[in-house]
């Protein structure tokens, strides 16, 4: 049984409207023995309002942790985690994040992508030559990023973000939903395998590996319709067959009810990819539980 959930997200994060009481009480129906929240850091973020997104107020969210951990201890153990949205270019920023602030867990994962196909970057091009000097960054999460251009270039610029990411930056400690392009494509998943991205990906694997990451499982996946985590089977496998064994496993819950999604579906898998351990991170330490 899978007893640890370290990758949720509360109303501190912009995209989550669910108080951190909330979460705890929901993970606590959910009979789990550790949480972590990870709220979201992702610097330059496009936001089409004068309001920044997902700048979590970190001395907020600390503070407000560290009532509520005391007042669960115990209940449940209640770890300290963010969620960093890599950006080469960032690195520093990022650093310096982590340095000020005494987190168990940090994720990093890719969310934006520099892409210049925005209508806006399109008009700047062709008006002016070259590209603007702050080109857009793209969420695959946002409909107008597939406009216009396949799935198989989008994914093939996704997944060359991973090792740009690793290589500008690695402190962190898992490297999320590696796959998280697919959950927003047009059809999804569908004809999506590794082997189509099998040298991109392997690249991307590696790097993870040789920096000592570990790879997170994120089961959103499967409440995003896709019938598999992020990422999939056929990358797990290689994963496991690059010589990786650090696994963490996070539901993404921003809300009580998405905690510990599918875990048991997870470990089935897992299992039978030959994946003996997860990991759970305590003051940045990787601590190996039996699945």
């Amino acid at each position: 049984m899978i007893t640890s959930d370290i990758h949720m997200h509360s109303s501190f994060s912009s995209d989550s409207e669910s108080p951190m009481e909330s979460m705890i009480q929901g993970a606590l129906a959910k009979g789990l023995k550790t949480i972590c929240f990870t709220e979201h850091l992702d610097y330059e973020y496009p936001s089409d309002t004068e309001e920044p997104l997902f700048l979590v107020d970190i001395d907020a969210y600390t503070k407000k942790l560290t009532e509520l951990r005391e007042i669960y201890k115990k209940d449940i153990e209640i770890l300290y985690g963010i969620e960093f949205g890599l950006l080469p270019h960032l690195a520093g920023r990022y650093d310096a994040v982590a340095s000020a602030h005494d987190f168990d867990f940090i994720i990093g994962s890719s969310h934006l992508v520099s892409a210049p196909w925005y209508m806006k970057d399109i008009e700047f091009i062709k008006k002016n030559g070259h590209a603007p000097e702050n080109m857009r960054h793209g969420d695959p999460y946002e409909d107008d990023f597939w406009e216009g251009r396949s799935v198989e270039d989008i994914c093939e610029l996704y997944f060359k973000t991973i090792s740009n990411n690793i290589q500008a930056y690695k402190n962190f400690d898992t490297y999320a939903h590696i796959d998280y392009v697919i959950r927003y494509a047009p059809e999804k998943n569908k004809d999506y395998t590794y082997k189509k991205y099998a040298s991109i990906l392997d690249e991307a694997l590696k790097a993870i590996i040789n920096q000592n990451l570990a790879l997170e499982i994120n089961t959103a996946g499967y409440k995003y319709g896709l019938g598999q985590p992020n990422p999939q089977a056929d990358i797990l496998k290689r994963y496991r067959e690059l010589g990786g064994e650090k696994i963490t496993i996070g539901a993404d819950a921003h809300k009580p009810e998405h905690i510990a999604y599918d875990f048991s579906k997870t470990h089935d898998l897992l299992t039978g990819l030959g994946f003996k351990y997860y990991t759970v991170f305590k003051k940045r330490q990787p601590i190996m539980l039996p699945l």
